[in-house]
């Protein structure tokens, strides 16, 4: 693939997690985020876009949100569980994002607030449609997505580069 082609990167909220007596870490997710999980995946198998790659956080709420969501999608792309991501600041985000082998086009990173949001806004210079409008109306609810599209390779991702394509969340 040539790095002209544009690039996606979609930053997956994970689902609404419970909070029994557990570190922050070991939260699984609700019975509602078990439901919202699923739907989401539906939605971004909906996208037809086929991931190369998926980043996930190490925390049991995401990585039960990735196997609920990627059960919808027709291929499973390759799976990294990266600790990283866990409490990541968006400049940690997109360095982790820097990393990424210039033969992957498409990246799902599932992860955590505000880290995801901050970051969807940092990436997104333009948007499309009516998408930011909607992602500042909602803010990033638990299961909510961002799509984003940009030239050239991972190295050059940095703030402002990005346009937001589309954005969803559960009560959309």
């Amino acid at each position: 693939m040539s790095v002209a082609e544009p690039r996606r990167i979609v930053l997956f909220r994970h689902a609404k997690a419970d909070w029994p007596p557990v570190s922050d870490h070991e939260r699984p997710l609700a019975e509602r985020g078990r439901m919202d999980a699923a739907v989401a995946g539906r939605k971004l198998a909906d996208t037809g876009i086929a991931f190369d790659l998926a980043l996930c956080s190490t925390a049991v709420r995401t990585r039960e949100t990735w196997k609920l969501a990627v059960h919808e999608f027709p291929e499973r792309p390759k799976t990294v569980y990266e600790e990283r991501i866990y409490d990541a600041s968006p400049g940690e985000l997109i360095a982790l994002l820097n990393e990424t082998p210039d033969d992957a086009q498409n990246v799902l990173l599932i992860g955590h607030n505000p880290g995801v949001q901050a970051l969807a806004d940092i990436l997104a210079g333009t948007a499309e449609g009516d998408a930011r409008e909607r992602m500042s109306r909602r803010g990033y609810p638990a299961a909510a997505f961002a799509v984003l599209s940009f030239s050239g390779s991972w190295k050059s991702l940095e703030p402002g580069v990005g346009t937001l394509v589309d954005y969803w969340a559960p009560s959309e």
